[in-house]
């Protein structure tokens, strides 16, 4: 057995080995990558971890009410990382595309193709994922979950995804304000994004790697350890997640591959957390208790829309 603290060394240095390769921001999405990832979870999970060595008094699990927690600012809860503990994304990443460069040429195509989604039910459905504020921000996988989340319905689900943002999106801060790539709707200056209102705060905000993307992953993950007869509509539904970004024009594609591997690596670590793993033992409970009451289902009409949709366009 690996030790605790040598196996996660282990574990960034494979991850960072695997962006910094060509290979890395193609592969994000491969069989490869979430094999990498689940196997990276199941250590974490596994004998050695925070919480398998718990074997003292039961602890009671975490808080559920935001009211304990000292916001970081208004909406945004501390997530469970320590700060020292957080994710390095300089570190775990390689740099942006240069302009002129056939990468950034690939970007730039993959711009243009998202753009024709956007006046579609799919970009509804991307602009709806922009919104990262609760209660909205659950709508992007309560459809996928068959679970309406909520503060009141299943406050452990909520809370867990609450932190997480925090987790996963604070850790792209270092490589954002490092390289502060320029966004597309800044470079093309055509299309804007979904939300005109965003544009001018997120001109200040570095493009690469995506915030966005880094937490809808870390979701998307997290959610597949929880309802794992789910798990294919939960990665594609964290996939698209990120997707969304580039139909919005808020990032380029490279920026949510990078954004994804942030997500990813930010979840790994939440494995040695075990605040996080005993929120995450309640929240598997509460789902599988609101899948199985019968309670209401959450309104899924913008999902189904933009499935049939892209169903009928993948068949002509």
């Amino acid at each position: 057995m690996v030790p605790c603290r040598k196996r996660q060394l282990t574990d960034a240095a494979l991850l960072r080995t695997f962006a910094k390769s060509n290979l890395g921001a193609e592969m994000v999405r491969s069989s490869v990558f979430l094999a990498g990832v689940m196997g990276l979870l199941a250590m974490g999970a596994g004998p050695g971890s925070a919480a398998a060595d718990d074997t003292g008094p039961a602890k009671a699990p975490p808080t559920t009410n935001p009211a304990d927690l000292k916001e970081l600012r208004p909406g945004i809860l501390p997530g469970y990382l320590p700060r020292e503990q957080a994710i390095d994304s300089l570190a775990l990443l390689g740099p942006p595309p240069e302009a002129g460069s056939a990468q950034q040429a690939r970007d730039e195509a993959a711009r243009i193709a998202a753009l024709k989604q956007r006046d579609t039910p799919r970009g509804k459905v991307a602009a709806r994922d922009a919104v990262y504020s609760f209660p909205r921000a659950v709508d992007a996988f309560s459809c996928t979950m068959g679970v309406a989340i909520s503060e009141t319905t299943t406050p452990h689900l909520n809370m867990l995804l609450r932190r997480t943002l925090t987790d996963a999106g604070l850790a792209t801060y270092k490589a954002k304000n490092s390289y502060n790539r320029l966004r597309p709707y800044v470079v093309a200056n055509d299309n804007g994004t979904c939300f005109a209102a965003h544009e001018e705060r997120l001109r200040k905000d570095g493009s690469y790697p995506s915030g966005h993307a880094a937490f809808g992953w870390a979701w998307a993950l997290i959610l597949t350890e929880a309802l794992p007869s789910q798990a294919n509509a939960i990665i594609q539904r964290g996939y698209d997640f990120g997707q969304s970004r580039v139909i919005c024009g808020y990032h380029w594609q490279s920026d949510v591959n990078a954004g994804r591997l942030v997500g990813a690596a930010v979840v790994a670590q939440l494995h040695a957390n075990p605040d996080f793993m005993a929120q995450l033992a309640e929240a598997k409970k509460e789902i599988a208790a609101a899948r199985a009451s019968g309670a209401a289902k959450p309104d899924c009409a913008l999902d189904h829309a933009a499935a049939t949709a892209a169903t009928a366009v993948a068949g002509r």
